[in-house]
């Protein structure tokens, strides 16, 4: 019996595709939700709102939202009364949702994704729709600063997730061309834009984003439990 062994090009074309897959310099997190999961929280406190005024917040309005700017306004679905009173019911409903955020750590197995990336010699960046005066407390505040090598925020584009301008900008700083990276996005938004930039892409949603019609040739984890080898795996990236 004859066995069939592929063509030379086929073979090269394999070995190209094997090589490939094993070309990866960094890891691009998004933050909100990703890393630190304020989009359930703050999901949960506009939900109480909705309640307390007899009004029901759709999960799938909410969703459109995550990840972005000026894509869902939530005010529209609440009566006169409270929107006459925005500035005031606004700065109370933020002032829990930083108590929410300071009472809750980061995900859990982050810290030790970040920590197995570095071992493995992969190098981390930040990319999120959010501003640096979000940012920058929060990350502080968990004991995560100078963790990531370069930072893309919205002060520094004219357009947002899903626009691929942030994941663009944060591949410039890291030096590094789009198909290095793996972005960690848990939102539609975020994985959107990072694949429009040509990245990898590998979703670990939250409560808030785990229904959303995420593409299948994205990988997807539910958590960071499984550490690195597992987010790989499911990105279909091998290290050498």
């Amino acid at each position: 019996m004859r066995h069939a062994f592929p063509s030379r090009g086929a073979f090269r074309s394999l070995t190209r595709a094997l090589y490939t897959a094993r070309m990866l310099d960094a890891l691009i997190f998004d933050f909100d939700g990703t890393i630190l999961d304020t989009e359930t929280l703050e999901f949960r406190r506009w939900e109480g709102l909705y309640r307390r005024h007899g009004r029901t917040l759709d999960l799938r309005d909410w969703q459109t939202g995550v990840g972005t700017w000026d894509a869902f306004d939530p005010w529209l679905g609440l009566p006169d009364d409270v929107q006459a009173r925005r500035e005031e019911v606004h700065a109370e409903l933020l002032a829990d949702l930083h108590d929410d955020i300071r009472g809750t750590d980061v995900r859990a197995g982050v810290r030790d994704v970040f920590v197995q990336a570095r071992r493995a010699g992969l190098r981390l960046a930040l990319c999120t729709s959010s501003s640096h005066s979000w940012v920058d407390p929060w990350l502080a505040h968990h004991g995560l600063e100078g963790v990531f090598e370069v930072m893309a925020t919205r002060d520094d584009v004219a357009r947002v997730k899903p626009d691929p301008e942030l994941y663009l900008l944060a591949c410039e700083r890291l030096g590094l061309r789009q198909d290095r990276c793996l972005a960690v996005e848990d939102s539609l938004n975020g994985a959107t834009a990072a694949a429009a930039a040509g990245l990898r892409v590998l979703v670990v949603p939250n409560d808030v984003t785990a229904t959303q019609a995420f593409l299948p040739e994205w990988g997807r984890v539910d958590g960071f439990e499984g550490g690195l080898q597992a987010m790989l795996r499911a990105a279909g990236v091998t290290l050498p």
